[in-house]
């Protein structure tokens, strides 16, 4: 296993880690196989979307925050971040993508994102290569 480290400067962002896990695969020389991702946060997530318009980063994160307000009345978490929880729970922590010929099987606009919700902090992301068969 190996680890990605990202340091985010908002409380909520989309931070682009596609090239970081390129960069593993190729050092590895994983050929065929597939790579696993996992944050190992609970206030931060991984997705993919598309990286060619930063427009859309910044619609999904608005549209987050209006259907998922910071604060409401109904929250009981102490901590005060209820809603970067809520907001992890729809990405969801983990990805998988498959690899072909040394690279990452991701369609033209794709990029891999650790999303951000209780920031700014360093987050880390474990990457597990599997080879194939």
């Amino acid at each position: 296993m190996q680890e990605i480290r990202v340091r985010t400067s908002r409380r909520s962002e989309m931070a682009e880690i596609t090239d970081k896990v390129q960069a593993i695969v190729a050092a590895d020389g994983l050929k065929e196989g597939a790579v696993v991702l996992q944050s190992l946060h609970t206030t931060a997530a991984l997705t993919i979307n598309e990286n060619a318009d930063p427009d859309v980063v910044h619609d999904v994160l608005g549209k987050l925050d209006r259907l998922v307000p910071h604060e409401e009345p109904f929250y009981r978490h102490a901590e005060g971040n209820s809603d970067s929880h809520l907001k992890t729970s729809f990405f969801g922590p983990s990805l998988t993508v498959i690899v072909s010929g040394g690279r990452l099987v991701l369609g033209r606009w794709q990029g891999i994102y650790l999303c951000e919700f209780d920031g700014p902090r360093e987050r880390r992301v474990a990457v597990q290569l599997l080879a194939g068969a």
